[in-house]
């Protein structure tokens, strides 16, 4: 039987091991008060006067983030002014460093307040490695947002600038598009393809209108510098629409003030052609491309002939296989350029398909997972004087655009002869193209007459050459891509 000394020494022994369990308890939950309600545990144990600061912010902070989402989620038009907007983003960059370090320093008084030193040793490394990870997890978190915040910011700092805004013109806004092979920062290079997206101000409907590079003997917009020079339009030997952009490379005395003369100039021919006003241009590296295509995670294109890679005749490396399949960059970029076995028309076709696949594909969901990799991407990519200011409404525009079918043009031929192009014809195909895509009633040429029923005989059906075209048709039709009403259905 025990003595009484030993007995009541088993007593202290437990009264010591319930207290040292009741002291780690106690700190363990006041860092976990600080995990739910940041200066809560101050407010218990420590410093009040803190603790009530430190949860004044937090409930202000909880309140404005549920306003902000529960805005973002009712009107699109103010998330997006909320992602583009960099003194907005420069600010909560700013709010999430400083919450980060708060929050972290609530995490060390939480864990001082719990007196440390009163714990066991077991005790008092677990309660070390608890507040640790809570404390760099919070913090973490928080500096990787405000990073991502930092990133996107840069993203509109360096891709867009502070340019003019122009108003819809006719209640479309139309923007230039042009892909060329230079690379970062050498944007002088004259374009390889040229695209006006002219997307309707209030639907988003869009219709994309290529015109070719190898197109001669056209007008420049009535009053432009290249009007002056070249007054009966651009019938210089050798002159074609994509050499408009070297020309006035070399003559930029032309263009006193112009940071980009090349774009200028080619801006006045395609005005000239289309007699379309046109709002805005982007410039693409067609090499930088596969940079985005990558970070998407590639796109998706039906290939409905053997696409050759790398060059032309001895330079073909390898073929992009018919079928419907995920390309990634190299092969996407080849999709769209490749020329052997082809021209430059079913290209265009091609660059179509392209376009229109990463509209549908690329949604807000793949562009937040893989955000950095797209910004990074796209500064490499593109040159614009899309002003920041506009940003949130091209946003809201391609994501009304995202849903609807996307329609197209092309001014090649057989429709168009290149050569010596019938710009009145040009224009009227442009308006009845747009006219067609908002819905408007158009005037249908004069059908051809149907075979009499005495001969007997029906017309036959051309044969269709066969092209690498990458999209339903030949040259013969117009490749079914370059002139559609639904971009989607011809790829």
């Amino acid at each position: 039987m025990p003595s009484a000394s030993t007995q009541t020494l088993g007593d202290d022994n437990r009264v010591v091991d319930r207290a040292a369990r009741v002291r780690f308890r106690r700190a363990v939950s006041l860092m976990l008060m600080t995990l739910v309600l940041p200066g809560s545990a101050q407010l218990v144990a420590g410093n009040r006067r803190v603790g009530r600061i430190a949860l004044r912010i937090w409930f202000a902070l909880v309140l404005l983030g549920l306003v902000a989402l529960v805005t973002s989620i009712t009107s699109r038009d103010f998330a997006f002014w909320a992602v583009s907007n960099t003194l907005l983003l420069g600010v909560l960059r700013l709010a999430l460093m400083a919450l980060a370090i708060g929050w972290a320093a609530l995490f060390v008084d939480a864990w001082r307040i719990g007196q440390p030193l009163s714990l066991r040793q077991n005790h008092r490394l677990a309660v070390v490695g608890v507040n640790g990870v809570l404390c760099f997890s919070v913090a973490g978190t928080l500096l990787m947002g405000a990073h991502m915040v930092g990133v996107q910011r840069d993203f509109m700092i360096t891709m867009f600038g502070d340019g003019e805004v122009v108003g819809a013109h006719d209640g479309r806004f139309n923007v230039l598009l042009l892909g060329g092979d230079s690379g970062a920062g050498r944007w002088g290079l004259r374009p390889d393809s040229m695209t006006i997206a002219s997307v309707d101000a209030e639907t988003g409907k869009s219709v994309l209108i290529s015109l070719p590079r190898n197109m001669q003997n056209f007008p420049f917009s009535p009053g432009s510098v290249m009007a002056k020079e070249f007054p009966k339009g651009f019938d210089c030997d050798g002159c074609y629409l994509n050499g408009v952009s070297t020309w006035a490379g070399d003559h930029t005395d032309l263009f006193k003030g112009s940071k980009q003369p090349g774009v200028d100039a080619t801006i006045m021919a395609i005005e000239g052609i289309t007699d379309l006003k046109i709002n805005y241009w982007a410039m693409v590296n067609l090499e930088g491309f596969k940079d985005l295509v990558d970070a998407v995670g590639g796109v998706e294109l039906t290939v409905r002939d053997r696409i050759p890679v790398g060059g032309l005749g001895s330079d073909v490396t390898g073929y992009i296989e018919p079928g419907t399949r995920t390309l990634d960059g190299h092969d996407t970029l080849w999709f769209a350029r490749s020329r052997e076995g082809s021209d430059d028309y079913s290209r265009m076709a091609r660059q179509k398909c392209v376009m229109g696949a990463m509209l549908e594909q690329i949604s807000p969901e793949v562009a937040v997972r893989n955000f950095q990799k797209i910004a990074k991407a796209s500064t490499q990519m593109i040159s614009t004087n899309v002003p920041q200011s506009e940003v949130d409404n091209f946003m809201g525009l391609a994501l009304r655009a995202k849903s609807q079918k996307i329609a197209t043009l092309s001014l090649v031929p057989p429709m168009i002869n290149t050569a010596e192009p019938d710009i009145a014809l040009v224009q009227q195909k442009i308006t009845e193209a747009i006219d067609k895509s908002e819905g408007k009633q158009v005037a249908l040429a004069a059908a051809e007459p149907a075979p009499s029923a005495a001969s007997g005989k029906k017309k036959a059906k051309p044969t269709t050459p066969s092209l690498t075209g990458g999209s339903i048709g030949s040259l013969r039709d117009g490749y079914a891509a370059n002139d559609a009403e639904d971009l989607g259905s011809a790829c």
